[in-house]
């Protein structure tokens, strides 16, 4: 047996985080951001080897200067952001549309669009794969809620912030289709194309109403669904988890039950007639034209 074989065979099989809906959206970034919290807290880091630093943001030169010696204390989430807190500063990550984190020995053969590994002191690594290079890896020395990429960003939708009364608030006077404006990140973060089509139809609202024509009722039932599709979509990632085992990247996503997204010309579940396609601001929108008004 090579020093390679046996690393990996006294190693817990490599936790893979991998996106399959077309750019990872809040629940996969929670999901993630639970996967590797406990690989990683508390460990030092000894080194980083960056191996292509063409993301969207190039990954700064002083990178593993910053990384190097630092422990990480802390991995939280926001808005689609991973955040690895340290003494000195935070590692902000984002996945961009197509990149996963995997938890590996450090020794593990690099293939292509593995961009980054953060090594630790116990021989594993954080690898940042992104075959896209839309992702990010950058070092903030303060407060990350300041930074230039953060600092502007709406509510959390799973958030105390975050309810009827805002929303309600938020869309006076707004005349954009509901839809759009629960898709700007100024709003509220994290409510992606999947995600809004799918709270719309539980709400009942049809996602080409103006903002500022959706009632306070109506607000407040929307303003709900966001945050059960959130939570529904996070406890199915948190319960499968233990099957992101796939140490080549390929094990997707969980996949979510859904009741109208990507189902033109199927039956609504709620009322059978068939479920429509229309575009908005270039994103494919999903609704049933008798149950959402």
């Amino acid at each position: 047996m090579t020093a390679l074989q046996e690393r990996r065979a006294n190693f817990l099989i490599p936790l893979t985080i991998y996106a399959t809906f077309t750019m990872p959206e809040l629940p996969e970034v929670e999901t993630t951001a639970r996967g590797i919290r406990p690989h990683v807290v508390e460990k030092k880091i000894t080194a980083v080897i960056v191996r292509d630093a063409r993301l969207r943001w190039p990954v700064p030169k002083e990178l593993p200067q910053h990384l190097v010696g630092n422990a990480i204390e802390h991995v939280e989430r926001r808005a689609k952001y991973l955040l690895l807190r340290m003494p000195s500063g935070t590692l902000l990550i984002h996945l961009g549309m197509s990149g996963n984190l995997r938890i590996l020995p450090a020794d593990t053969p690099a293939q292509t669009h593995d961009h980054v590994d953060v090594v630790f002191a116990d021989h594993t690594c954080l690898r940042l794969r992104d075959p896209r290079r839309f992702g990010a890896m950058l070092w903030c020395d303060g407060d990350p809620g300041a930074h230039k990429l953060l600092r502007a960003l709406g509510p959390e939708p799973l958030g105390e912030g975050f309810d009827g009364d805002y929303l309600f608030r938020a869309t006076r006077k707004r005349k954009v289709a509901i839809k759009q404006f629960l898709m700007n990140q100024n709003i509220v973060v994290g409510v992606g194309n999947i995600y809004a089509s799918e709270a719309l139809f539980l709400a009942g609202i049809n996602p080409r109403r103006a903002a500022d024509k959706i009632t306070k009722v109506q607000c407040s039932r929307l303003a709900l669904e966001i945050k059960n599709i959130l939570h529904y979509a996070i406890a199915q990632g948190g319960t499968t988890l233990r099957d992101f085992v796939g140490s080549n990247g390929d094990t997707g996503y969980f996949q979510l039950k859904l009741n109208v997204y990507g189902k033109e010309g199927a039956p609504c579940p709620r009322c059978g007639s068939a479920i429509m396609q229309i575009r908005q601001g270039q994103r494919s929108t999903f609704y049933c034209g008798q149950c959402q008004k």
